[in-house]
């Protein structure tokens, strides 16, 4: 049975007794949903925005996928980031409808179980937990692979990337658990210093241009080495490959609906960092693929760099402005990895209170010190070092491939919920509500989901990270199965059913 309405971290009982105002204060959310308020609210509406944009990371989506749409689609490949820009943010105007109504600690999981039922919570809650304990390996391999290990001049060796990644690892879980505090301003200098970074990059590329007059708008409509391939336009080719870059980076929006708990006035500034932070990505993104892209002296070159974003920085500006671009990327990759681990930890909490998560004892826990769920955050530690170890190379990186299929299917489905729900979701004055922009909203989201979907299953590459997906919907299979037969009451009753949101 779900306890969490009635024991607090250590099993003492007091419901409510721990918040941080009543019903209608900064802890009456969490009350009304059969919660204590164990986590402390510290976050800012700033703080709030730094999370969503952090996880999304355009310099980190934008390094590490350019070099994929030069080979594949040619410099013209960019401008599905436009189209992915778009279709994301009808998906955020969506997740922002749920933010802005239940802002407890686990997002979807907690939406769904509250407004559908328990059962279907608990996949939205696996699904979601498989995307973010795959994504926080992803990043900080890629982080020590593509941005540490060049910075520091130690040539590419995926031992030692692992080794990277490890320490890096223990670095993140360490901040989240010292304090969410931390967690806010690590992520707050990392989006100033990635939003300067794109600006100036943009405008001191086209400076460059137009100083020495060797670049090339016709870059932008060139399909470069990508111009003579026979299946370019074909269903899985090479254009519609492009549309990844956009799909794999412009995602983890609703990261800040899963620190809800966290959060100052919640209904307000968890639905706008939402919404912001894919709006601003979009646009500082496009700017800095445009100014890359111009920027391009030999299309055939830099398309066979590993690293073509920092080629075309060292062309430019020189071997100063390359390490530069890497000590700033290192540490936006850094704050994204903080995030996912953060967000992961709090949905990991989330599920554990209500007994829907192995070893939920345990992992339900909160340090009274440092208000942070401890047990959780060192368990999304312990898979990465599991994942690093255990896996090979090639396994690994399937694995990771797969972290790009879960965002699309999640939030498919939380648009199908919201359209099975919205005419029961109730309405609160000041807080973000899309009226009678909603039901056409959640349609085209829906009809946009459904494309990225296809886009992101049908290339021959998708077969394997496809079976991994479907792996990992058995194993969820498994345990919700032994969930059925030895705890089914943990799935029939909810913390705050009463409630009317």
């Amino acid at each position: 049975m779900a306890q969490a309405s009635t024991d607090g971290p250590d099993g003492d009982g007091g419901a409510g007794a721990g918040g941080e105002g009543g019903a209608g204060g900064p802890g009456g959310d969490v009350e009304l949903g059969g919660y204590r308020q164990e986590l402390k609210r510290t976050l800012g509406s700033f703080q709030v925005f730094a999370i969503s944009f952090a996880f999304i990371s355009v310099a980190v989506g934008v390094f590490g996928t350019y070099d994929e749409v030069l080979r594949t689609a040619g410099p013209v490949g960019i401008w599905l980031w436009l189209i992915a820009a778009v279709g994301q943010t009808l998906v955020a105007l969506v997740v922002a409808q749920f933010a802005a109504r239940i802002t407890l600690s686990g997002s979807s999981y907690q939406w769904a179980s509250r407004l559908a039922d328990p059962r279907t919570g608990w996949w939205f809650g696996w699904l979601t937990f498989c995307y973010l304990a795959i994504a926080v390996v992803a990043i900080d391999n890629a982080l020590a692979s593509r941005a540490f290990m060049p910075l520091v001049g130690i040539a590419p060796d995926e031992g030692t990337a692992r080794v990277i990644t490890l320490a890096v690892l223990a670095v993140q879980a360490l901040v989240a658990i010292a304090s969410t505090r931390l967690v806010g301003w690590i992520n707050s200098a990392a989006v100033g210093l990635e939003v300067a970074l794109v600006v100036v990059v943009a405008i001191a590329l086209v400076v460059a241009v137009l100083v020495t007059g060797d670049g090339s708008a016709a870059n932008l409509a060139s399909r470069g080495v990508a111009a003579h391939a026979p299946d370019y336009f074909a269903v899985g080719g090479g254009l519609m490959l492009a549309m990844i870059m956009g799909l794999a980076t412009l995602v983890g929006f609703d990261s800040a609906a899963n620190l809800a708990e966290e959060a100052k006035d919640p209904h307000r500034s968890v639905p706008r960092a939402i919404v912001g932070s894919v709006v601003a990505a979009g646009i500082l993104g496009m700017l800095l693929l445009i100014a890359l892209t111009v920027a391009i002296k030999d299309v055939p070159r830099i398309s066979a760099d590993g690293s073509p974003v920092a080629a075309i920085m060292r062309d430019r500006l020189g071997p100063a402005a390359e390490t530069g671009l890497l000590v700033a990327v290192s540490f936006a990759f850094f704050g994204a990895g903080v995030v996912v681990m953060v967000s992961c930890s709090r949905l990991v909490y989330a599920m554990s209170r209500d007994a829907r998560f192995p070893a939920h004892r345990v992992m339900r826990r909160v340090d009274p010190r440092t208000r942070t769920p401890v047990p959780a955050t060192l368990l999304i530690l312990a898979l990465g070092l599991v994942l690093m170890v255990a896996l090979p190379g090639a396994a690994l990186l399937e694995l990771i491939t797969a972290s790009t299929i879960l965002p699309a299917l999640i939030y498919g489905a939380i648009i199908v919920l919201y359209l099975a729900v919205r005419r029961r979701l109730g309405r609160r004055e000041g807080a973000f509500d899309l009226g009678r922009l909603e039901l056409p909203v959640a349609v085209c989201a829906l009809v946009w989901t459904l494309l990225a979907l296809f886009v992101l299953v049908t290339p021959r590459e998708a077969l394997v990270p496809v079976v991994v997906v479907a792996g990992l919907l058995v194993l969820g299979g498994l345990f919700f199965l032994g969930m059925l037969l030895f705890d089914r009451e943990a799935l029939d009753t909810e913390p705050g059913a009463d409630t009317d949101w």
